[in-house]
C-alpha cells in the first residue's frame, strides 16, 4: 500500500499540489488554535474520503465495493468496511440560524422594515398604534410559534443587533453572521467555504458553465489604502448582497409552489488583507486582477 501511495502522489500534478498545500494552511492554523491535533484530522479525513468515493465515484450498473474505495482513496480495507457501516450523522445547524436568515433577509428587502434610503429601519419593540413596524412585526410575519422576546434575547447574545437610546431594535450587521456565539460562526465558516471550494473545484475540472469566482488581487499596498479599499469592499459589496437578497426573495415566493423547486444557491464575499512577508509562502511575486 505505501508503494502505491507514493507512486500516485508523485503523479500528481505540481499546480494542485501548491494549492492544496496553500488551502490546507489556514485550516490546520485554526485546527491547532483549539488544540486539534494530526491524528484528529486524519481520522476525519479518512471518513470523507471513503464518503466521496462511495457518492461520487460509482461505477455505472455496479455496486460500490470496498476494495474499488480501498483501490481509489488509499484507506485499508478493514477501515472502509467499518465506516461504510458506521450510522450517517446528520449535520443540522444550529436552532437560530434559519430563523435568523430569514428574519434578516425580510428587514433588508422588504419596504416595511425599510428607510427612506432603503436602509434597515430600527424598529420598536412592539407596534405602538399607527407608529409603523415593529420587531415584533417583523418575527411574527415569519413565524408566529417563536415569541418575538426569545429572537431579541439571542440576537443580543449574538451581537446581530442593539438596542438604541430610543429603545429601538438596530441590525448591526446587513447579513446574519453573528459577531459572537462560536456555533454559529462555525455553522457559516463550514457552509460558505463548501460552497467556495465547490464552484472552484467545477472551474477547475472544466465544468460547463462554470460557477461565478471572481477576485481582485494587488500586493505593495500601504496600510491605509488597505484601510480604503476594504471600507469600499465592504459598502460595494454589501450593495450587491442587498440587490441579490431582495430578488431572490421575489423568486422564492414565486417558486414555493413549483415541483421544480429543488434548488439551493449561495453568492458571497470576502476581504482578506496580511502584511508580505518574503518567507510567505502563500505571497505571489505578482500583481494580479482577476
Amino acid at each position: 500500500m505505501a508503494n502505491s501511495e507514493s507512486n500516485s502522489q508523485s503523479g500528481a500534478p505540481p499546480a494542485l499540489v501548491s494549492a492544496v498545500k496553500r488551502v490546507l494552511r489556514p485550516l490546520v492554523g485554526l485546527l491547532l488554535d483549539h488544540n486539534l491535533t494530526y491524528t484528529w484530522l486524519a481520522g476525519i479525513l479518512k471518513s470523507i474520503f471513503v464518503e466521496v468515493a462511495e457518492q461520487e465515484f460509482r461505477l455505472p450498473g455496479k455496486d460500490q465495493t470496498d476494495s474499488r474505495i480501498t483501490l481509489l482513496t488509499g484507506v485499508h480495507r478493514k477501515d472502509v468496511r467499518r465506516i461504510r457501516r458506521e450510522p450517517a450523522t446528520a449535520e443540522a445547524p444550529p436552532a437560530s440560524i434559519y430563523l435568523g436568515a430569514q428574519l434578516v433577509a425580510l428587514w433588508i428587502s422588504d419596504d416595511r422594515f425599510l428607510d427612506r434610503a432603503g436602509e434597515p429601519s430600527p424598529l420598536p419593540r412592539r407596534r405602538h398604534d399607527d407608529s409603523g413596524p415593529s420587531f415584533e412585526d417583523l418575527v411574527t410575519s415569519v413565524s408566529k410559534d417563536i415569541r418575538p422576546r426569545a429572537v431579541l434575547d439571542e440576537w443580543l447574545r449574538l451581537g446581530a443587533v442593539e438596542i438604541d437610546a430610543q429603545d429601538r431594535v438596530c441590525l448591526k450587521a446587513e447579513a446574519f453572521v453573528p459577531s459572537k456565539g462560536f456555533e454559529e460562526k462555525a455553522y457559516y465558516f463550514g457552509r460558505n467555504l463548501h460552497d467556495h471550494m465547490a464552484a472552484a473545484r467545477n472551474n477547475v475540472q472544466g465544468g460547463e458553465p462554470p460557477f461565478l469566482e471572481r477576485s481582485v488581487y494587488y500586493d505593495d499596498l500601504s496600510p491605509d489604502s488597505v484601510k480604503a479599499l476594504a471600507a469600499l469592499s465592504e459598502k460595494e459589496g454589501m450593495k450587491a448582497l442587498k440587490t441579490l437578497n431582495r430578488r431572490a426573495r421575489q423568486l422564492q415566493n414565486r417558486d414555493r409552489e413549483s415541483p421544480h423547486a429543488g434548488h439551493r444557491m449561495n453568492f458571497g464575499i470576502y476581504f482578506f488583507d496580511s502584511e508580505e512577508r518574503h518567507d510567505d509562502p502563500d505571497t505571489d511575486s505578482e500583481t494580479k486582477d482577476t
